[in-house]
């Protein structure tokens, strides 16, 4: 595995570059909380570690609890109960299918269970329950993240839809360097990857990292690290990665917005780095936590920086990485008399 050996991060405000640089280790994609190190010198911008009102619900390991609707529709939501499938528990959709006994289970799970009902173990037959079906096509319910503030109620087969692009749904962990499965909104996710990932937290609309590695044409496997800044009242998670492409490594570094994608698309962000007179700039919209990781890397929506004029960049004998990657982020703002964004640089 590949490892960088110094990385150096410093966040700038509007007075400039501040001359104390920050340490901190590098993540593998296989490390565990137990091999991650948080400089006992750093200091953090202090995040509330109170869920907000919307919160309801959510913990470290997921969704708990059930949805309930509003008080008018709380009739509707037992009858839902009805077209929950005994085996996966989700919503069933036609064809919705009965064993002689009446107990029904959804099209998916009837395979699953070998033709064999699950409640009673009689056999399932083709017989499918259109009272059922009927039922479901009455019914108007709410959306399953009511209690995260969404308002929307939907007939029953519309529901799904909206639920997989709900802009209430909680968001997956960005964390990178490690498989991680927590879900929540976006202060709670701020606080976990604080506490849990001992990610570095940054205020400020710039910054400048440097990133050294003693041998850089060892590349096996994917290497990240993350770093999340406050501005403008977001949340950003910067990347900055080594991973092999073809037969060469080059490295990426990349911006991500805490939020979802119509948010991001507010804001703009460079990066830039350079030596020798040369230097590359990379201009764009930070992608939103919503695309994975891999995702953002495998688009290359990024920086990139091929592997010999990295090191043209690192200067001396070539063999040392030493790469300083500056970058500001700023918000787009619609001038009415223009017609077209202009950028409202941090304050």
């Amino acid at each position: 595995m590949m490892e960088l050996d110094s990385i150096e991060c410093v966040s700038t405000t509007d007075g400039g570059i501040e001359e104390d640089e920050i340490h901190h280790h590098h993540h593998h994609h296989n490390n565990t909380n137990n091999n991650l190190h948080h400089h006992p010198n750093h200091t953090h911008h202090q995040f509330s570690s109170k869920p907000n009102n919307n919160n309801n619900g959510i913990n470290g390991n997921g969704i708990n609890g059930s949805v309930v609707g509003p008080t008018a529709i709380t009739p509707a939501t037992s009858v839902h109960e009805l077209l929950e499938c005994p085996v996966c528990t989700n919503s069933m959709y036609p064809p919705i299918h009965q064993c002689h006994n009446g107990h029904t289970l959804c099209s998916t799970c009837k395979t699953r269970v070998h033709n064999r009902c699950p409640t009673c173990r009689q056999e399932l037959g083709d017989i499918r329950c259109l009272a059922l079906e009927k039922v479901a096509e009455s019914l108007e319910l709410p959306c399953k993240y009511y209690s995260l503030g969404c308002p929307e109620i939907f007939p029953y087969y519309s529901k799904l839809k909206h639920e997989a692009m709900c802009t209430f749904r909680p968001y997956n962990c960005p964390y990178a360097g490690s498989d991680c499965s927590v879900v929540g909104d976006i202060p709670f996710l701020v606080d976990h990857l604080r506490d849990d990932h001992k990610v570095d937290m940054h205020t400020g609309c710039t910054f400048n990292h440097r990133y050294v590695k003693s041998n850089p044409r060892e590349v096996e496997n994917a290497t990240w690290m993350l770093t999340v800044f406050h501005c403008f009242g977001q949340y950003f998670c910067l990347h900055f990665e080594a991973f092999q492409l073809g037969t060469a490594p080059v490295y990426m570094a990349f911006l991500r917005f805490m939020g979802d994608e119509t948010e991001a698309r507010n804001y703009s962000y460079s990066l830039e780095v350079g030596a020798n007179g040369r230097k590359l700039i990379w201009e764009g919209t930070p992608r939103s936590i919503r695309d994975c990781h891999k995702k953002v890397r495998d688009s290359h929506d990024g920086l990139i920086i091929q592997r010999n004029m990295a090191l043209f960049f690192s200067g001396g004998d070539r063999k040392e990485l030493k790469l300083r990657v500056t970058g500001r982020i700023w918000k787009e703002q619609q001038n009415p008399d223009a017609g077209v964004c202009i950028p409202n640089l941090c304050s």
